[in-house]
């Protein structure tokens, strides 16, 4: 192999050309020696590259063009082509595109086709049961155990196929219309500097073109369809939470001249007939037993005592505040007590009694009231003792209110906690 084809070897381009110059047939003749381009050995520039001057022509030095003519590799360096791949013009035009994190479609179309329609059809039922939960809500009527049961079997069922269909539409979605990929992201720093923010913005958009979601508007579509009924939803919760009780709770159907019918036969009972000491029954108001909104309110126990056992108070009117922790006589018959039977802590029925120790226990919580002291609290988490109802007989002798509850029954509100 001779001298001129080899630039290191070369004295005429020693450091006067780069790769890429050189690579292009590219001359300087000011590096390449003397003046005019000539070589020391007398040969040009070109001549030194290897390239043949063509007949009829001045040599470079004399002050004529070079001629560009097919150029001679040299062994061991790599082809033009490969050239410009690894060494990238400086303007950036070689520069390749960004590739993508994630896979922009599916590998299997025909596939990704059909699942499209099938998770379509799950939004779409998903969203007609939403729909049939809205309209059991609202036409299944709850007023005796018959419609509880099948308003709870409408309710459950239909948002149960929302919640399963949403689900199942959801599971094909991710399995095939979306790549299966593995990312491990690096923890950083909590704030994101710029240039990781644009990093997101590029992943985010890959990753929306991978979900298809913005590709296949049917399943876009149906999904939102999907979920309205469950945007709807809370209006309907909402508006059963009304309207504002007011005052309504503070007062029942109790009223002077009312007997005391005992719950379950639906008959008035006198005070000879409750004769046993420590029995307890549960009545309710003449003409409400049948209403259970009204009876919530004002289930009432009596309580029947031995002589002496009873702690009283002063008299009281009924309607007036009474006395704490005292009963007050003039509510009483014959030592037959009644008290509100709404335990005062969250509302159960406070039913069980102890005849031994007196004390009125609440199952719920453990709330316990002293019968014997106007039912004040001893244990628990209620903070107010069971209003006292005063009773009287009628002329026939039955068991009779002689006024109103003192004050509210039921749960305390925070104002007289």
């Amino acid at each position: 192999m001779s001298d001129t084809n080899s630039p290191g070897m070369s004295g005429g381009d020693a450091g006067g050309r780069s790769w890429p110059e050189y690579l292009r047939g590219e001359s300087h003749g000011a590096a390449a020696g003397g003046p005019g381009g000539s070589s020391p050995q007398g040969g040009s520039a070109s001549g030194a590259a290897g390239g043949a001057v063509p007949e009829g022509t001045a040599e470079p030095g004399a002050g004529q063009p070079e001629l560009q003519g097919p150029r001679r590799r040299v062994i061991g360096t790599p082809s033009p082509t490969s050239a410009r791949t690894l060494l990238p013009e400086r303007d950036g035009g070689g520069v390749q595109p960004r590739q993508p994190e994630l896979p922009p479609d599916p590998p299997d179309p025909h596939r990704a086709r059909t699942a499209e329609l099938i998770v379509a059809t799950c939004f779409i039922l998903a969203m007609v049961a939403g729909f049939g939960f809205l309209v059991a809500y609202a036409l299944i009527g709850v007023g005796s155990l018959s419609q509880v049961l099948h308003s709870n079997l409408a309710l459950g069922g239909c948002l149960s196929l929302v919640f399963l269909l949403l689900g199942i539409g959801a599971v094909i979605w991710v399995r095939n219309l979306m790549p299966t990929v593995e990312i491990t992201e690096q923890r950083h720093p909590m704030r994101s500097t710029e240039a990781e923010r644009a990093a997101f913005k590029e992943t985010f958009d890959d990753g929306a073109a991978a979900s298809q979601f913005v590709k296949r508007p049917l399943v876009r579509r149906t999904l939102i369809a999907a979920t309205v009924p469950l945007a709807v939803a809370p209006l309907f919760l909402l508006r059963d939470l009304g309207p504002l009780p007011g005052l309504s709770l503070d007062k029942t159907v109790w009223r002077k001249g009312l007997r005391l019918l005992v719950y379950g036969t639906g008959r008035p009972i006198t005070a000879a007939e409750f004769s046993s000491p420590g029995s307890l029954i549960t009545v309710g108001p003449e003409g409400y037993l049948d209403n259970d909104d009204q009876m919530a309110k004002a289930a009432v126990i009596i309580i029947k005592f031995r002589p002496g056992q009873l702690v009283f108070g002063p008299p009281v009117e009924p309607g007036h505040p009474s006395p704490p922790n005292l009963t007050v006589p003039n509510w009483t018959v014959n030592n037959i007590v009644a008290y509100s039977k709404i335990c005062t802590h969250v509302g159960c029925p406070a039913a069980l009694y102890e005849q031994t120790t007196h004390k009125i226990l609440c199952p719920c919580h453990q709330s316990t009231f002293d019968a014997t002291r106007g039912a004040k609290v001893i244990f628990g988490p209620a903070t107010r003792a069971l209003p006292q109802l005063p009773i009287g007989v009628d002329s026939e002798g039955f068991l009779i209110a002689t006024g109103p509850f003192n004050e509210p029954v039921g749960p305390s509100f925070w104002e007289r906690s």
